[in-house]
């Protein structure tokens, strides 16, 4: 969004994901401590005929929320890939265009073979989404793309 809203402070560009987030994105993370955010502007590229975010992106924007959160907060599975086995979302409020989407979420638990997470999404500060996934913890992958 060229000129928009600014991106709230402490928040830097985020590529991972592959071409798919590259293209729907940009998203944005904050990690300081314990704290792991993940964020994006609603663009209107984002939104459906009503001007709010539309479901599919806000599933896609939950869908890497939870892996990347876990990532930073569970050494035993941070170079993991962690492929979505469910994910459900309870869309609780719309994120109009121009919002800042932000979540947060928390490894609930990790087994030898799967994780359980869950978080919260706000726009502008609203609860907008609840979600919650399990995730088979996959192959090692460069840390790089772990970002």
């Amino acid at each position: 969004m060229t000129g928009g809203p600014a991106i709230p402070e402490g928040f830097r560009p985020f590529d991972i994901g592959g071409d798919f987030i590259r293209g729907n994105g940009p998203l944005y993370l904050q990690h300081q401590g314990d704290t792991v955010k993940l964020g994006f502007r609603v663009e209107q590229r984002h939104c459906n005929p009503m001007g709010n975010c539309h479901g599919g992106m806000m599933a896609s924007f939950c869908d890497m929320l939870l892996p990347v959160s876990v990532h930073r907060k569970s050494a035993e599975v941070g170079q993991r890939f962690l492929p979505t086995i469910s994910l459900q979302i309870d869309y609780l409020a719309p994120a109009p265009l121009g919002v800042w989407v932000e979540g947060e979420g928390e490894l609930l638990r990790a087994t030898r073979s799967l994780v359980f997470a869950q978080g919260l999404v706000r726009a502008d500060g609203v609860p907008c989404a609840r979600v919650s996934g399990v995730f088979k913890i996959g192959p090692a992958y460069e840390s790089e793309a772990a970002g």
